[in-house]
């Protein structure tokens, strides 16, 4: 096992849980979301509490999903966070999914009034959103909102996508603390010092707990495995992109989504994943084989 890099990868799985999942300290936790969310400072996250991420349909048929983080705030606000490493087909569908559950988890039976806690999806994207390729902003925040008068009609579903590819500043042209967040997640691999502007700021901690030769052994162990799925994962999707993208010039986007799932089922990926990849259900998936 060879480490060349004095801190970790904050997009893999293990990365991303090491920083932000530990439920002794949710002080990263909430200043990204904070950050990201961009409340007034009587509104700021203060308490966070972590939440099963696994959650079950009623009906037992139903897909079950698989969240990264789910947590509630001081005051029952409802957080999906998301860490999204490659491009998915319905991306945006996924989520929805994914908040219907914290919605319908807040049904009290008897006498309840449908009052929901909002539920905010928070998506860390570590790519872009073709539907806004052409736009410079990173931050998208949505809620249902009237197509005519553009007014908010309900303010509790909340759809937000940060695209941290868009970043392209260097250190010294950083304006904002979220900035430097997306910075961090960038570069923070490829660091060997902590900046001299976060000595003093929260961010510092991140590469902490994310210095390498600081692990116990087995978590050093588990990350490299971790890091090598990663990195197999973008290798495989970049080759089958390219692939589906030459074979599929002429065909319809059902049949270049079968090519790319088929080159990835070669490449040895979970079904799973392509199914998320590709937009194709786990039938289809099965149907290939």
């Amino acid at each position: 096992m060879c480490q060349t890099s004095r801190y970790i990868n904050l997009f893999t799985d293990f990365g991303f849980k090491k920083i932000f999942a530990d439920p002794d300290n949710t002080d990263l936790l909430k200043s990204l979301l904070n950050d990201i969310l961009q409340f007034e400072d009587k509104r700021k996250i203060k308490n966070i509490i972590f939440k099963n991420g696994e959650l079950l349909p009623d009906a037992p048929e139903d897909r079950k999903a698989i969240i990264d983080l789910m947590c509630e705030d001081e005051i029952g606000n409802q957080f999906i966070v998301e860490l999204q490493k490659v491009s998915q087909e319905h991306f945006q569908s996924r989520a929805l999914y994914y908040t219907s559950f914290p919605i319908q988890q807040q049904g009290i039976k008897g006498g309840w009034n449908f009052e929901l806690a909002p539920v905010y999806f928070i998506g860390l994207l570590n790519f872009e959103i073709d539907r806004f390729k052409d736009r410079l902003e990173y931050l998208h925040h949505g809620k249902i909102t009237d197509i005519y008068t553009q007014e908010v009609m309900y303010d509790k579903l909340n759809m937000i996508y940060l695209e941290i590819p868009k970043l392209k500043k260097k250190k010294e042209e950083l304006s904002s603390h979220l900035e430097w967040w997306m910075y961090v997640f960038q570069n923070l691999h490829n660091m060997t010092d902590i900046p001299q502007e976060i000595e003093n700021d929260i961010i510092k901690s991140t590469f902490q707990k994310a210095e390498f030769a600081s692990m116990p052994k087995g978590e050093q162990e588990k990350y490299h495995k971790n890091l090598k799925v990663y990195r197999d994962l973008l290798n495989s999707v970049d080759f089958a992109y390219k692939e589906g993208r030459e074979e599929g010039r002429e065909e319809g986007e059902h049949q270049k989504a079968i090519k790319i799932a088929k080159i990835l089922l070669i490449q040895e990926m979970d079904k799973e994943n392509i199914s998320m990849i590709t937009g194709l259900s786990l039938d289809d998936i099965e149907g290939l084989l």
